[in-house]
């Protein structure tokens, strides 16, 4: 049955992520080529990066589902650069959390009518949230390097996520709405797990 097979694929990828949440964000070196490129591995940007290729491919057309990943590059890109002049948001790491969830409730609403635009403009607020925290958190030095080697795991993840949407498309046809609804609160709820054990 695919849909027992979705709904176990998404419990298993749900425990994986559970599993390696302590990865998320505490911790981590912003001074390297190496930790950027490591750290979008973070169980809060390994769901939203690859959230944002499957919703793309998902919810818009498919010669402009590079949108979705164009705009959250954009948007972390900028909201970085506010961060390193040194904006900053009370309760950010909340909010890159929230972020997650976020994006597991535009996964289940990607079959659904939505404008496109308002889509895109809910994924520049949760890479916001993400480059914040980033650029809030620069050293003095080292972090050009760093940034580029998230940037460029960054890309890698959204067309990871790409990749999973068009398999949906292909290989799920009817049951595509299910797959994403799984997936959507599969992510959903790691975005609340996030948040409580911020709140603890």
């Amino acid at each position: 049955m695919p849909s027992k097979n979705i709904r176990r694929a998404a419990v298993a990828a749900l425990l994986t992520g559970l599993a390696s949440a302590a990865l998320a964000h505490p911790g981590h070196g912003t001074h390297s080529l190496m930790a950027g490129l490591v750290h979008p591995f973070g169980l809060d940007h390994l769901l939203a990066m690859v959230a944002v290729g499957v919703w793309s491919i998902s919810a818009l057309p498919r010669d402009k589902a590079w949108q979705g990943p164009a705009v959250f590059l954009l948007a972390l890109i900028a909201s970085a650069t506010l961060g390193l002049q040194g904006l900053t948001l009370p309760f950010l790491e909340h909010g890159v959390s929230l972020s997650v969830l976020l994006m597991g409730l535009l996964l289940v609403a990607a079959t659904r009518p939505l404008p496109p635009a308002v889509g895109l403009g809910l994924i520049a607020v949760a890479s916001s949230m993400h480059g914040l925290a980033h650029g809030s958190e620069a050293p003095a030095t080292g972090f050009a390097a760093y940034a580029v080697g998230f940037l460029v795991t960054t890309t890698a993840l959204h067309i990871g996520g790409v990749g999973i949407g068009l398999g949906i498309k292909r290989w799920l046809g009817q049951h595509r709405g299910k797959a994403l609804g799984g997936l959507g609160t599969a992510l959903g709820a790691s975005g609340a797990y996030l948040f409580s054990q911020l709140a603890v």
